[in-house]
């Protein structure tokens, strides 16, 4: 399975989205904003990215540095901000947007997607 760092400011789903994906086999880290989410993945480099857009140090800054840096490096973006705050994840490297709510199975089904041998 795969190491996932979550970067969301919302404590509650922050702790859903780890028991979720603990549950199904990943190994998680988590954390609350951006700043702090590019610094544990440069100290502990994890397969997948999952991050919210709408929170302190956003989610586009986010993905704009960690894409930047590491252009390979896969990576979510969610949101309940509307898909024209998704679709700026996109064209920022983000390989897989999210509205949410989302279902625990849309998670898991884009995190198999995104982490699959072959371009996403």
């Amino acid at each position: 399975m795969a190491r996932i760092i979550i970067i969301d400011d919302d404590d509650a789903l922050r702790e859903a989205l780890v028991r979720i994906l603990t549950e199904a086999g990943h190994t998680v880290a988590a954390t609350v904003n951006g700043f702090e989410g590019v610094k544990l993945f440069r100290a502990e480099p994890a397969d997948l990215i999952l991050t919210d857009i709408m929170m302190p140090y956003g989610g586009l800054p986010t993905i704009r540095v960690l894409h930047g840096d590491f252009p390979d490096l896969k990576i979510i973006a969610m949101s309940g901000g509307g898909q024209p705050r998704l679709d700026s994840a996109g064209g920022l490297g983000a390989n897989r947007t999210l509205a949410k709510p989302f279902l625990a199975q849309q998670l898991l089904d884009a995190i198999n997607d995104v982490l699959a041998p072959g371009p996403s």
